[in-house]
């Protein structure tokens, strides 16, 4: 699979987002960092915001809930048009019953967890998930250092995926730039979140691209040169 990077907005200008999303035009979607204060000690956007982003750019819209309650809110991203919508394990009280009731709305479902949180109790449910988002920081403002102790559990989690053959996309969040991404790609995500690596570029298409190719995989180690 391709490395798939999926800039956020809450590195962008927030007074120019339909001009920040045009900025972005070579990403494979849009992640856009719903925050309600309570769970995580910031606030952004909500639903409306959601809404109106779909009216003004075609690329998808890869939600993600820092909110208490999803079990309550959640549902309605997906009936607004997120492509995913992706809610915290931490602040749901039926993490499968929720994932139904967003995959029923037509839109792709993600479980995310703090840096702190294992992944164990979870391995055996990832068919009930079409991506796990492990967070590289702890969740709530963008321009954090990435946290390399939380790879183990990414590892854990893509050895689960591999031995039971599935096509569930890994995504991670924070901290994530040139020199970390491939630690990330490393041990098993496929799917980037990156802020302001992306936003922060005078060339954000240039900076998406340079972030894939630091996160595709290099030639083995040990292989021979090809002739020519």
């Amino acid at each position: 699979m391709r490395p798939r990077i999926h800039p956020s907005i809450l590195s962008a200008d927030f007074v120019n987002l339909e001009h920040e999303v045009g900025r972005i035009g070579n990403a494979d979607a849009v992640h856009v960092d719903v925050m309600d204060n309570h769970f995580v000690p910031n606030l952004t956007f909500g639903q409306p915001m959601v809404e109106r982003l779909l009216e003004v750019t075609a690329l998808p819209l890869d939600v993600h809930l820092m909110i208490d309650d999803p079990d309550r809110w959640a549902p309605g991203f997906a009936s607004a048009g997120a492509a995913s919508v992706t809610f915290h394990v931490e602040g749901s009280a039926d993490p499968i019953r929720l994932a139904r009731a967003i995959r029923a709305k037509g839109a792709f479902v993600g479980l995310a967890l703090k840096p702190g949180t294992p992944v164990e109790p979870w391995l055996a449910s990832i068919a009930e998930f079409d991506m796990f988002l492990v967070m590289t920081v702890e969740p709530g403002f963008g321009g954090q250092s990435f946290m390399s102790e939380t790879m183990p559990k990414l590892r854990s989690l893509a050895d689960a995926v591999e031995a039971a053959g599935s096509d569930l996309l890994l995504q991670v969040d924070g901290g994530i730039t040139t020199a970390t991404i491939g630690i990330a790609a490393a041990s098993g995500a496929n799917t980037f979140v990156a802020g302001s690596a992306v936003f922060g570029s005078d060339d954000p298409n240039a900076a998406i691209e340079a972030l894939r190719v630091a996160a595709a995989p290099g030639p083995e180690a040990g292989a021979e040169p090809e002739d020519g």
